[in-house]
């Protein structure tokens, strides 16, 4: 009868446990995964362990795994480059810019050339070639005021 060597049967589980992370995102199955697979590697150095110690040493390395991701890897993780939170927000990223007016502001509408278009502007009446400057923005409309 042929027998499976105990460190291939942690390399399976390993396998099993990060393929049902592809299946179930959540991080943790591949921790765990990864704790299965150095337990593994660790059986393949010493085989001679036994059952109740490989439990607890894979119960330990599990933990560490688990731990070592929520407090080192995650953080790094969900770290955002600066200005990232206007990355899809083109309006907003506008605000600080001086543009010229390509159409006066009267009544308290205009338009500014902005690249090769145009977007709408609000604030006070200025003639056209008027630059301006944008402090807000509401909805697609720029909220400017005049600069010297």
């Amino acid at each position: 009868m042929w027998q499976l060597a105990a460190h291939y049967l942690w390399w399976i589980l390993a396998l099993l446990l990060i393929a049902g992370e592809l299946l179930v995102p959540g991080y943790f199955l591949l921790w765990i995964g990864l704790a299965a697979a150095a337990m593994g590697v660790l059986l393949w150095v010493v085989p001679s362990m036994g059952l109740l110690v490989q439990a607890i040493v894979f119960g330990l390395l599990a933990f560490a795994a688990c731990l070592a991701y929520a407090r080192w890897l995650r953080p790094r993780l969900e770290r955002r480059a600066p200005g990232s939170e206007r990355l899809n927000r083109r309006a907003e990223q506008m605000i600080g810019q001086r543009y010229e007016l390509v159409e006066a502001i009267v009544n308290g509408r205009g338009k500014a050339g902005v690249g090769d278009g145009q977007w709408l502007v609000s604030g006070p009446d200025l003639p056209i070639g008027s630059t301006v400057e944008v402090i807000a923005v509401d909805g697609g409309t720029l909220q400017v005021r005049a600069t010297a």
